[in-house]
């Protein structure tokens, strides 16, 4: 792992900033439709306090026990009651419950079993969870989510739950250097909401775009873009795309 300066994770953030909004003018939209997800899975809590103290009180993490972690060492200086944990990866049925305690929002639903012990706790504790529904746009075997062609049955179940609301649809696009290839995932994700919505109008939000694709996201209708090497730093996990400030791609 190649952890950035503070200072340098600052400057990141400013630079990610202008990019988003130069992206947002070229398609026509305003930047403040675009919530930057700022995703520190396997770096350590001292990168969400450079992330709180540069405005971002939300982040992102892909695994519950790491979010659980960090949320208790972060609890100890009582610094950050305000801060938001977004649980962005597939999560077990059998950790449903650390949801009510320590997650936000949750971007991963893609089964009914799930959603019925994430209500279940959900009431237990009184509250109703934001979720997203993931989708496996590009039909990788590798990848979690539910097949696009069951999405909307999907939601129209998760409709009988009280104490979980979908809110939006997230997806993975493919890892792929063919830029209308990730398009069309983001596109397919676009289109599955648009249809959702006229049966179910909280179903408004994308979590979708990451380091490497996020301007083709935001071009898409992206609402939400999950960042975080770009931010931070490298991680030593393979597959992961090579560039994150691409200067050949004029997008």
């Amino acid at each position: 792992m190649a952890l950035f300066a503070p200072e340098k994770i600052k400057e990141n953030f400013d630079l990610l900033a202008q990019r988003i909004a130069d992206c947002c003018e070229r398609v026509g939209r305003r930047p403040d439709e675009v919530r930057l997800i700022p995703v520190t899975k396997e770096f350590p809590p001292a990168v969400i306090e450079i992330a709180y103290a540069s405005g971002y009180k939300q982040v992102g993490e892909n695994k519950v026990q790491e979010l659980v972690d960090k949320y208790e060492a972060l609890k100890q200086n009582g610094a950050y009651g305000d801060l938001d944990l977004i649980l962005i990866g597939h999560l077990q049925s059998n950790k449903a419950r650390f949801l009510a305690d320590y997650v936000s929002e949750f971007h991963a639903l893609d089964s009914l079993r799930l959603a019925a012990r994430i209500d279940r706790f959900m009431a237990e504790a009184g509250r109703v969870l934001p979720v997203y529904v993931q989708v496996n746009t590009s039909s990788e075997e590798s990848k979690y989510g539910l097949p696009a062609a069951e999405a909307l049955d999907f939601i129209d179940a998760c409709a009988a739950f009280k104490n979980l609301r979908v809110i939006g649809l997230m997806t993975l696009a493919i890892n792929s250097k063919n830029d209308e290839e990730v398009r069309q995932c983001f596109r397919t994700l676009r289109q599955l909401r648009d249809q959702a919505q006229q049966k179910h109008p909280s179903v408004s939000r994308l979590s979708m775009g990451m380091s490497g694709d996020f301007e083709i996201a935001i071009e898409e209708g992206a609402t939400d873009i999950r960042v975080g090497q770009m931010i931070f730093g490298s991680r030593d996990i393979a597959n992961e795309l090579a560039h994150f400030w691409p200067e050949d791609k004029a997008r």
